[in-house]
């Protein structure tokens, strides 16, 4: 079985699989971005703790007005350097403690009796964080510091429970990105290891794709740099190669080839969808046993050769 040549198939399918990663990371940011998805999913939950009607009045709070992003207000923007304040994305959670308690009149008190405390919070909305605080106090919570250590475990769950609201969100655009970019280029990762199976120098020209990107420390590149460097490999690789249709109009060789490109086209996407870190991280790890298999094998060649010579 040789080794060298399984593992240098495997690396050269790891390097386009980190490449087309990095095209759907890189759009997903994009996306994000353009979107606000972050901000909108952090919104959701403070809408969540504070009402509606209330938004509006805790994200103008000083403290949080302070933490909104500054970003081009558009895509043309950038001509003109023109920023704006975009959506909230992240809230330290004691910062967001303040803000409420701000917001419902409690941050002087250190103690308050139990009716004028029911009467500030029954000013709030109706929301989940009113709903907590009542129930607090019927718990009878009345101290001002024990009300902002519960308040505080509580945000911290509603800031998490907002973080894992985006990452599904981004989770779903970046898979329906590698299906789409795996269809796009034409990638089928059965038909791309026979290929590389087969030609030793298309897994040397892989092979120097991973050396560049490990001694890069990852490739840190616009589209158009990705897009040049999926170009290079997938015009002998996507739908750009002569694809070996059956040759006979047998029903059962064609149903295989339509499975079979299927199947390979489905590996890709589901292996893009993993991301260009899992990639690169796995990268950094079999390129230098490639590598250096790869060295003694050429060294062991060559002083064949000067053997060779020698004795000639």
């Amino acid at each position: 079985m040789p080794i060298p040549q399984i593992l240098e198939v495997a690396l050269s399918l790891i390097v386009i699989y980190y490449l087309l990663g990095s095209v759907v990371s890189l759009i997903t940011q994009w996306i994000n971005d353009a979107f606000e998805s972050r901000g909108r999913a952090l919104r959701q939950y403070l809408i969540k703790i504070v009402g509606e009607k209330k938004i509006e009045d805790l994200l103008n709070m000083p403290q949080l007005q302070a933490l909104r992003p500054i970003r081009y207000k558009n895509i043309l923007s950038v001509f003109g350097s023109y920023t704006e304040p975009k959506l909230l994305e992240k809230i330290p959670v004691a910062t967001l403690v303040d803000a409420f308690f701000d917001l419902a009149g409690l941050s002087s008190k250190k103690e308050m009796e139990l009716l004028r405390l029911a009467e500030l919070i029954d000013k709030l909305p109706d929301s989940e964080g009113k709903n907590a605080f009542i129930s607090w106090i019927n718990q009878g919570v009345t101290n001002i510091a024990d009300l902002r250590m519960r308040t505080s475990a509580y945000f911290t769950g509603m800031l998490e429970q907002a973080a894992a609201t985006f990452r599904a969100r981004a989770r779903s655009i970046v898979i329906m990105l590698s299906i789409g970019v795996t269809l796009l280029f034409g990638t089928d990762s059965i038909q791309l290891a026979n290929t590389l199976w087969n030609n030793a120098e298309l897994r040397a020209i892989t092979a120097a794709k991973a050396d560049m990107v490990v001694q890069q420390e990852g490739i840190d590149a616009s589209i158009d740099d990705l897009t040049q460097e999926l170009g290079d490999l997938t015009i002998k690789f996507g739908w750009w190669q002569t694809q070996q249709y059956p040759q006979s109009s047998d029903t059962g060789a064609w149903a295989l080839f339509i499975f079979l490109k299927v199947l390979g086209l489905g590996v890709t996407a589901v292996a893009v969808s993993q991301g260009s870190s899992f990639w690169y991280d796995l990268l950094k790890k079999i390129s230098s046993p490639a590598t250096s298999s790869s060295s003694s094998k050429s060294s062991g060649g060559g002083s064949s050769s000067s053997t060779s010579s020698s004795s000639g």
